[in-house]
């Protein structure tokens, strides 16, 4: 029998990887499941990204092998999409790289500066692959809380606490996910001002900003290109997850390391999909506008359903998801969740899975029509009336 690395003892399936299988299972049985669980937009990319996307596959150049940085093209609309979202100025040459879906990154930045025994601030709640690249990297995760009372923000006291001798690295998500929390400028201020008194390499991994009317990115604060890299992504702005479209952006010398381990990992980006990419980077804001009237149109209607449900709504101004606490009395999201997926057909997901400070909360995703929303509203209402 073949044994597999010992570095996959460290790391499980991804829940929702297992999860879905279950829920498909139960769709496929006849159930007419819902799912309100994954931030899988369900909207359309903007207009003259087809159309772009289409034009590029007519090029001669476009079935060959492509740069391991992406057409300057578009890099040069990535720094655009940056200077216009955020007013931050880029060097499209130097201080981005296109990625293959931001995801990739948090392993290529993993790998490009953990060794055996470093040790990496997680966020708790957070997203779980911060933690399994870094157990992959056979560094050790070191968990620093967000909790309620803070509203999920850092406590920057509690982390002077910490031994962070051997932290290399510190993953911030802003907007948060799962939470909500939008952070703020302020945070990002404390955040490199810790990073740099420490020597420590933050990430901020940043893909929900534009589902906010404030739009924050990490380079907006003075000194960040010095101590921070940050992750961004086409997948939820503009609707398109499966194109698999990210960036990673900072300071020169460290992306130069990110990139010895990316040119190892793949051979470059679709040429379709870098043209299809360059479209959407350049669509106008009025487009955004609209794509966020109607998940605010969906989260006032996801509301209701959580109140529905007894649930206690956590404050947010934007985003993809709503987070939410259980009852009182109740302790046990997965019990939670699992009960309303048999009782009542309908996926969400367990805050639990995100970190034990996840703990008593679920998450709903916004990516479900509106006609489906109040479909689960009319499920649960009539549940409850028995």
């Amino acid at each position: 029998m073949i044994k597999t690395a010992t570095r996959l003892d460290s790391v499980q399936e991804y829940y929702f990887a297992t999860k879905l299988r279950e829920v498909r299972a139960l769709s496929d049985s006849g159930k007419p499941i819902i799912n309100a669980g994954i931030g899988n937009p369900d909207l359309l990319p903007p207009d003259h990204v087809l159309p772009a996307l289409a034009t590029a596959l007519q090029d001669p150049k476009a079935h060959g092998y492509q740069s391991y940085l992406g057409l300057p093209e578009l890099r040069a609309a990535m720094a655009g999409f940056y200077k216009k979202q955020y007013e931050v100025t880029l060097d499209p040459a130097t201080e981005i790289i296109p990625l293959m879906g931001s995801k990739e990154g948090i392993l290529h930045i993993s790998m490009a500066f953990l060794n055996p025994g470093d040790q990496v601030l997680i966020p708790d709640p957070g997203y779980p692959t911060y933690a399994s690249a870094t157990r992959l990297c056979e560094a050790t995760p070191v968990v620093y809380d967000l909790k309620e009372e803070n509203h999920w923000l850092p406590d920057f006291e509690a982390l002077e606490q910490l031994d962070l001798s051997k932290v290399k690295i510190m993953w911030t998500n802003y907007p948060h996910m799962p939470t909500g929390a939008a952070g703020s400028k302020e945070v990002f201020e404390k955040l490199i001002t810790f990073a740099a008194k420490h020597e420590i390499l933050l990430v901020n991994d940043n893909p929900y900003s534009c589902l906010y009317d404030g739009r924050l990115s990490i380079h907006q604060v003075s000194g960040s290109k010095e101590v921070a890299l940050e992750l961004n992504s086409i997948s939820k702005t503009y609707n398109m997850a499966g194109w698999r479209v990210g960036m990673l952006t900072g300071n020169a010398s460290l992306l130069k390391e990110v990139l010895k381990v990316k040119t190892n990992m793949d051979s470059g980006m679709f040429y379709g999909i870098q043209h299809g990419a360059i479209a959407a980077l350049k669509t106008d804001n009025s487009w955004l506008e609209n794509q966020n009237k109607i998940y605010k149109a969906r989260r006032a209607l996801t509301m209701q359903l959580a109140k529905t449900l007894h649930l206690k709504l956590q404050e947010q101004d934007g985003g993809l998801f709503l987070w939410c606490k259980l009852p009182d009395g109740m302790k046990d999201d997965k019990v939670f969740v699992d009960k309303l997926l048999h009782e009542n057909d309908i996926f969400i997901a367990p805050g639990s899975v995100f970190g034990k400070n996840g703990e008593g909360f679920v998450r709903f995703s916004l990516c479900v029509e509106e006609e489906m929303i109040k479909e689960m509203i009319d499920r649960v209402s009539k549940k409850v009336a028995l």
